[in-house]
């Protein structure tokens, strides 16, 4: 009840103006797009700075922001992927190289030999966190890996359509000249752990542990989370099944609290069908809801109070001060999921899972094996409930209902016509020193709930 006039308001616009309308519980808006919507060649404009995830199926996907002509920053893959290597550390490594503003007016387009060892939802992966480098979109090349993931959506006759233009228009030209060109080999490539509070303070495994004890950081890992857009796909999960069922075999839990969130209602019922949701159940794990959840600070956290130092350890997508639970003390991380699996099996953030040994319960020691996993359900994919609402052949008539008095929905108004005069001479009413964060701005987690009301959600402005 307490979200209904927002999903009323949702479904009826959306039945009104001849809109497809994915109710609540379907998912988040990335992973639906990347199920339902994007393929190889597609121009998307959306609404959200991760909008790019639609790269991961060849296509460019733009966050509605300025329309000016970009340079190419092109990253060249070689080698591949192996052990406890993700595509999460591909990005988390370009990060540590660009920063948060080293893509800034570009597009990020990844080329070369190492994308095949790739799957589709790990290039997706990489696309959606070009974000925070500041990337207008991300892209990658079509390949087979699209193709099969096409067919595993439903989208076969798309798969053949794409492979008609495998190696002309979806793919970069011969020769193609880029404004920076990065290089990074796969197989040299370590596991990375970014932050705290900036996801391009980069840490590869083996060196986080000392750069925790030097810089003071809580040692302890409170929560691990995965999930998000960046990283709910089916591999993400089954990767990190396979990490809890070693621990299963061994008799052990997470020492940390342990949630995942399924990137959408598909996700969802098929791992539940597979038996992957109850080995990460099995080791402490709590499966929430499919939303964008802790990710946006929609966490109502118990554990700590506010400005109480901790370390959290999430496969998000940003660790901004105060983001997930609104405690500026909190030490957020980001990395891949099983890599955040195995680090909650310790509880400790020096842990390193490639040389590291943990306590059986029958007190022998052992080292995790790397994690493995699946890029496609082998059933094929469980949709689980219908979510989608289709419009109605015509729905002129009907009316959007706004309750004049509501806090959580207002109608806008028109703007007054400007009058082709610019501001000229005004005070400088703040200005920004050090890294200024959109969470710095306009702050996420329960502001959220005024996002359809610009009058109120206008009340958080720079008050982080």
């Amino acid at each position: 009840d307490l979200n209904k006039e927002v999903y009323n308001f949702l479904a009826t616009a959306s039945a009104k103006y001849d809109i497809g309308f994915w109710k609540p519980g379907s998912g988040i808006i990335h992973q639906i797009i990347l199920e339902n919507y994007a393929y190889p060649g597609l121009l998307l404009i959306g609404t959200d700075s991760h909008t790019p995830n639609g790269g991961g199926l060849g296509g460019l996907c733009i966050g509605v922001g300025g329309a000016d002509a970009v340079d190419v920053i092109g990253v060249r893959l070689t080698g591949e992927l192996n052990g406890w290597t993700a595509p999460k550390d591909v990005i988390l490594k370009l990060a540590g190289i660009l920063t948060v503003k080293g893509g800034t007016g570009a597009i990020v387009e990844y080329f070369g030999p190492g994308v095949q060892s790739i799957s589709c939802t790990g290039m997706a992966t990489i696309c959606n966190m070009g974000a925070e480098i500041g990337a207008t979109t991300s892209v990658f090349p079509y390949n087979e890996r699209m193709a099969e993931y096409l067919k595993a959506t439903k989208r076969e006759d798309i798969a053949k359509f794409a492979n008609e233009y495998k190696n002309s228009l979806l793919t970069a030209d011969e020769g193609a000249k880029y404004d920076r060109v990065v290089d990074i080999n796969l197989s040299e490539l370590e596991p990375h752990v970014n932050g705290p509070f900036t996801p391009d303070l980069a840490h590869p495994i083996n060196k986080l542990g000392q750069e925790a004890v030097k810089n003071k950081w809580p040692l302890d890992i409170r929560v691990g989370l995965i999930g998000s857009c960046t990283n709910s796909s089916y591999e993400d999960m089954t990767r990190s099944a396979s990490v809890a069922q070693q621990a299963i075999e061994k008799g052990i839990k997470a020492k940390s609290q342990y949630t995942v969130t399924p990137g959408s209602e598909q996700i969802r019922a098929t791992i539940e069908r597979d038996g992957i949701a109850e080995k990460l159940r099995a080791i402490g794990g709590i499966v929430l809801a499919n939303a964008c959840g802790p990710c946006i600070g929609q966490w109502d956290r118990k554990d700590v109070k506010k400005g109480e130092k901790n370390t959290i350890i999430s496969s998000y997508n940003r660790n901004f001060t105060g983001r997930n639970d609104a405690n500026p003390q909190t030490h957020a991380f980001v990395a891949s999921p099983d890599i955040v699996t195995a680090m909650v099996l310790s509880g400790d953030l020096r842990f390193n899972p490639l040389t590291d040994y943990l306590t059986a319960a029958d007190g022998s020691k052992f080292k995790l094996k790397p994690p493995t996993g699946d890029n496609l359900p082998a059933k094929g994919f469980d949709p689980g409930v219908d979510t989608y609402q289709e419009p109605p052949k015509d729905g002129s008539s009907l009316k959007v209902d706004v309750d004049p008095k509501s806090t959580r929905l207002e109608l806008l108004q028109p703007f007054p016509k400007w009058d082709g005069k610019d501001f000229i001479d005004f005070p400088i009413l703040i200005k920004i020193k050090g890294k200024c964060t959109t969470d710095h701005i306009s702050a996420a987690g329960p502001w959220l709930k005024y996002r359809g009301h610009l009058d109120n959600i206008s009340n958080n402005m720079f008050i982080a």
